[in-house]
């Protein structure tokens, strides 16, 4: 007896090839990206997990063994890991969640109204110092903080009292550096979702006699709150593994005044040739991004509700 031919839209199953091999060979084309997370990223991963319940050390050292978690008591007890912990959170806050996202929204906004020119030149000078490498804007930012640098020359000719920056406030000139090394994606995103909030909702409220001000927070913000959300995790992230910036300005000094986690990593693994410890902080780290990433998804699945 013929068999009915199979109408437009129906998706039954082939006979003879069984629901979990139809599965299997879905998954197929995504195999060799599975394979390059897991070689590339959960690998190390699962490596730095091990090194940081070790006292492997790059030199001095007969064998490495294990120590459970007795490079995380020892961080818990180290007042520079505290101090760089304290340092790290105030270098994110600062530059990060109030700088680069305040200035980015600033400048996007402002660059609505501003002519073609002025936005090509603003634009220009922005992306500019995003694209530049890490360490050559740090190198940049130096040559600007330093004692005999470009910001006191500028404060010599205005008569206004000078200091040695990168001295006296050096976590405050690496906040700065950060700003203006990273406002520009904070800007881009902002530009993006401005462009998609709907006209009639600003001209609605405008007849309504809100002002600039009014329009900007209660019709601007609540529209594009996902794209700020979604901004602060990135440059959170991107921030936390700020490095090459900090060691060319200061290398956490003066002492340990500018000293994050990254360059306390660094130093412990590296120059104290710590490199069990030196991982742990690393996995603390990790830890801590992964809880900016976590509270950040809360408060995005707390807008959808």
């Amino acid at each position: 007896m013929a068999t009915a031919p199979r109408k437009a839209g129906d998706h039954r199953r082939p006979s003879g090839v069984p629901g979990p091999v139809r599965s299997l060979l879905r998954g197929l084309p995504t195999l060799p990206a599975v394979v390059l997370l897991a070689v590339f990223l959960a690998g190390p991963i699962a490596y730095c997990v091990y090194y940081a319940f070790t006292d492997m050390q790059l030199t001095g050292a007969s064998g490495t063994h294990f120590v459970g978690l007795d490079n995380f008591t020892r961080a818990y007890r180290d007042t520079d890991f505290l101090n760089a912990v304290w340092l790290t959170l105030v270098f994110v806050i600062g530059s990060a969640v109030i700088g680069q996202n305040t200035l980015g929204l600033a400048l996007a906004v402002l660059m609505e109204k501003a002519t073609k020119p002025v936005r090509a030149i603003v634009n220009g000078v922005v992306i500019a110092a995003w694209v530049l490498p890490e360490v050559v804007a740090g190198y940049l930012m130096y040559a600007f903080f330093y004692n005999q640098g470009s910001l006191n020359s500028i404060l010599d000719a205005l008569h206004l009292p000078q200091q040695n920056w990168l001295y006296t406030m050096p976590i405050l000139a690496v906040c700065l550096a950060n700003v203006w090394r990273g406002t520009a994606f904070s800007m881009m995103v902002f530009s993006a979702a401005l462009n998609d909030v709907p006209r009639e909702l600003l001209e609605a409220a405008e007849m309504d006699g809100a002002g600039p001000w009014q329009r900007l927070w209660r019709v601007v913000l609540p529209v594009i709150r996902r794209s700020i959300m979604t901004n602060l995790m990135l440059i959170t992230l991107q921030t936390l593994s700020v490095f090459g910036l900090i060691y060319t300005m200061t290398r956490g000094g003066p002492g340990n005044k500018s000293e994050t986690l990254p360059i306390f990593m660094y130093q412990q693994a590296f120059q104290n040739s710590l490199i069990g410890y030196g991982t742990a902080i690393a996995l603390v780290l990790l830890v801590v991004g992964a809880l900016f990433s976590a509270v950040y998804v809360a408060l995005l699945k707390l807008e959808d509700d």
